[in-house]
């Protein structure tokens, strides 16, 4: 049977799942897959995302960052607004957050208009969840239990696109710190857990204890 080659696509992950299942793809990982194959496109797509919202300069604080609007409209800073970053788990679903760093301090409130926030305006409820990965802590229980080499493929792909996707982050933003798990820590804890309480005990862990 044809291997994955080395750095595969989503699709080439996909096409590997239907062979090593004569065709029949399981629902929870085409929910997964699903939902990972929308961060391809979560910049390019039609629909609003905190990861998207946050790349609009025009939220941007250009007092603070330094910043200006050139002749073509067009908006330069000379200092890169400050987020901190977060991995969150459900017992489902994979969220990437983020927060604004004001004097040090991660904010985790309305903010508008405030003098040293990188933000015009700061609303959690919209802006906080850049991303979301729908069925994806769940799906990765299932693999590690009864999952096959397209499985695995699929969350190795996903670790991935997320890491790219913070490193697009830093490219225009000061990424203060990222906690909690990378998607490949939390495997590897998954992997070590052996009841249910201790795989629990590594969801949505609020006071960082297990974030280092």
């Amino acid at each position: 049977m044809k291997e994955l080659p080395l750095n595969p696509s989503l699709k080439d992950v996909n096409n590997y799942k239907k062979k090593l299942n004569w065709g029949e793809v399981p629902p929870i990982y085409h929910m997964a897959a699903i939902s990972i194959g929308d961060l391809d496109s979560i910049l390019t797509d039609g629909f609003d995302s905190g990861y998207k919202t946050i790349f609009n300069r025009n939220n941007w604080n250009l007092a603070y960052l330094n910043g200006h609007v050139d002749l073509a409209g067009e908006i330069h800073v000379e200092r890169k607004p400050k987020i901190s970053l977060r991995h969150v788990y459900s017992e489902q679903h994979y969220e990437l957050h983020c927060y604004p760093v004001v004097h040090g301090e991660r904010i985790n409130r309305t903010m508008r208009d405030h003098e040293f926030c990188s933000f015009k305006f700061w609303q959690p409820e919209s802006m906080r969840v850049l991303f979301r990965l729908s069925n994806l802590v769940s799906f990765i229980i299932f693999a590690f239990r009864n999952g096959d080499e397209a499985d695995m493929a699929l969350i190795k792909y996903a670790h991935q696109r997320v890491e790219n996707l913070i490193e697009k982050l830093n490219e225009s933003f000061e990424v203060i710190d990222v906690r909690g798990f990378s998607i490949v820590k939390f495997c590897q804890a998954i992997n070590d857990s052996k009841s249910a309480l201790e795989i629990n005990q590594l969801l949505d862990d609020p006071n960082g204890a297990l974030e280092n």
